[in-house]
Parts: C-alpha cells; structure tokens; sequence
C-alpha cells in the first residue's frame, strides 16, 4: 500500500528518484499514466494488468469505456527503476501533468500520484475544507 506525500524534484532528463520507502513494491516493474485531475498514476505492475483485466470486461459497444480506455491506455508507458531508483516520466506525460522541476509524489493506496507541486497545493486547498465538511457517505460502508 503507498501512503505519504514527498516533496521531489525532477532532474533536467526528466527522471524523477522514488522515495525509498516505495521503492521494493516497484522493482518489479511499473507503469506511468495520465491520471485525473491532470496528475499521473504510477501502478506496480501487477496491479495495472489487474486493472487492464478488468477494463476488458467492458462492452466494445460502449462509447464511453472505448474513450477512457484510449485515453488511459495511450499514455501508459512501463518501466523499471534503475539501481537508484530513479524512473523517467516520458515528456508527453510531463506536458500532460503541467510537470515542472517541483513535484509532490503522493501516496493513494494502490497507486502513487505524480502532481505539480503547484497544482498539488490548488487541489488540495479545494478540497480539505469539503473533506472536513462531509457529510453525505462518499465511501459505501466506510465514509
């Protein structure tokens, strides 16, 4: 499970070094794609063939599920950190993520997300007060 935020800095190759502490659950390999919210998703890559196996199961016929597959897909690149742990975020993906020299990798459970440590602080600002505001169950069961 990937928990935290890091304050990170991209290097001028556009490679990026994982927070140690994330670094054993990706030496098996990971891939980088466009997330929401204009950030990226990284997955173990165990966990996006667990995904993609579950974003075969929807219809061919559906407009929907063919869009955000394209999209999803198309940008997905896979990768092993070397032996420092570094990863290189491809340039189509940092011009999607608005990446700059500052980021904030954060921890989301099954995945890590790359943010714009400016875009990062405008989502975050948006949303603790709602967060902290909640009243209406977002999480069946849990919240």
């Amino acid at each position: 499970m990937f928990l935290g935020t890091f304050e990170l800095k991209l290097d001028a190759k556009g490679r990026l070094i994982l927070p140690a502490k994330y670094r054993e659950q990706l030496q098996g390999g990971l891939v980088i794609t466009r997330g929401q919210e204009h950030c990226l998703y990284v997955f173990p890559l165990s966990e996006f063939e667990r995904m993609h196996e579950q974003m075969r199961q929807a219809p061919l016929t559906s407009k929907d599920a063919r869009a955000y597959q394209r999209v999803f897909l198309s940008g997905a690149v896979d990768d092993i950190p070397d032996k420092q742990g570094r990863i290189l975020i491809p340039a189509i993906l940092r011009k999607f993520a608005d990446l700059k020299r500052e980021l904030v990798v954060i921890g989301a459970g099954a995945r890590l997300e790359i943010w714009d440590t400016q875009a990062w602080e405008a989502f975050l600002q948006g949303e603790e007060e709602a967060f902290a505001e909640r009243e209406d169950e977002v999480i069946p069961g849990l919240f």
